[in-house]
């Protein structure tokens, strides 16, 4: 797979609040597949935990996603399922939403890097 096959039509795809949904989505990057499905979901006090981790794994799934951003209090809802998918595309990026700051040490990307590197290389 080239670099060029993999940006060729790919989008992000994001799972939060809806804060965070609907700036996305004003800042243009809404979506439908061929199958009519969106590349986003608003994650509210009535979505259930079962509806975030088959959005998020449906995301994982498609061809057509390049990014996904998730809230970071939404991945925690989830973490088991997030902290599931290794692979590098699409890329997993949690972000922080209105309400809840971010917290490097909760986030599965940065921990995993964090094992990479040798603390007296820097």
């Amino acid at each position: 797979m080239t670099a060029a096959s993999l940006v060729k039509g790919k989008v992000l795809s994001v799972i939060g609040d809806e804060d965070t949904v609907v700036g996305f989505l004003l800042g243009g990057i809404g979506q439908l597949n061929k199958a009519r499905k969106p590349n986003y979901l608003i994650v509210d006090k009535n979505t259930t935990v079962l509806e975030i981790e088959e959005a998020f794994k449906e995301f994982v799934a498609r061809d057509d996603i390049a990014i996904i951003l998730i809230n970071q209090h939404v991945a925690e809802m989830i973490r088991f399922t997030v902290d599931q998918h290794t692979a590098s595309i699409p890329a997993v990026l949690e972000i922080p939403s209105k309400e809840m700051p971010y917290d490097p040490s909760k986030d599965s990307i940065l921990n995993r890097a964090r094992g990479m590197f040798n603390p007296d290389d820097f």
